[in-house]
């Protein structure tokens, strides 16, 4: 994903990188066609906080399951930062403090504080009667913006165990699916997708979704590949 910069002795800079999981033959590839844009949505007479908290504890799931496929090639050796495309994103820890991670490292981080948070009654309740935190929503949005970093790792560093996997299709599902549900509700900033932006408009465009931000996000996006980010 990165793009080559020309060097002073005047060759001519490689070619960028293609990005496999662009090729049509695969974003084509999917398990359902059901509209995902109709599913997203909040029910008739269903509070907003348990339709959030029900949708974000399946997507913990299913991503932990997708990314477990491709675990083992997700090493320490193979995957020393937490990197998409070239964008290296850090752990912070409960006081703030920034720790730089191999891929791996980031994603165990990742799991064990959403698994601890949907686990938690005072946090996700699921007895009757049991109310909300003041705190909820913006807690769905810390999840999410780690969940969606989870996702695009895959896509960008482990696309082609997924292919070998058979579970492009499967992939290809649970980000639509994920990307439309955080637009519904405005879950991530547009400027944390931003990155993935040439895929969201590939599979999204299709399935009911409004570029909402996606053009924009796309043209700025192009400049900003030229140097490694740090989050």
């Amino acid at each position: 994903c990165r793009k080559s910069k020309g060097k002073p002795n005047g060759k001519k800079p490689a070619p960028e990188e293609k990005k496999l999981y662009l090729e049509p033959e695969y974003t084509k590839s999917r398990i359902t066609d059901f509209e995902f844009k109709e599913l997203v949505m909040l029910p008739r007479e269903i509070d907003l906080n348990e339709w959030l908290a029900s949708n974000t504890t399946t997507f913990f799931h299913h991503i932990n399951l997708q990314y477990s496929t491709i675990s083992e090639f997700c090493t320490g050796e193979s995957c020393q930062t937490m990197a998409v495309c070239n964008t290296q994103y850090y752990w912070y820890d409960e006081r703030g403090k920034k720790i730089k991670c191999t891929a791996p490292q980031y994603v165990d981080f990742v799991m064990s504080s959403v698994q601890k948070l949907v686990t938690d009654e005072d946090v996700f309740p699921t007895k009757y009667g049991k109310e909300f935190p003041n705190s909820f929503e913006s807690l769905v949005k810390k999840i999410c913006k780690y969940l969606f970093h989870v996702l695009a790792h895959i896509y960008s560093s482990h696309f082609k165990e997924t292919l070998a996997l058979e579970l492009h299709g499967h992939l290809n599902t649970l980000y639509t699916h994920f990307i439309l549900f955080i637009r519904e509700f405005n879950l991530v900033d547009p400027k944390e997708t931003t990155i993935m932006d040439d895929l969201t408009e590939v599979l999204c465009s299709s399935s009911g979704s409004s570029s909402n931000g996606s053009s924009n996000g796309s043209s700025n996006s192009a400049g900003a590949q030229n140097h490694v980010k740090e989050r």
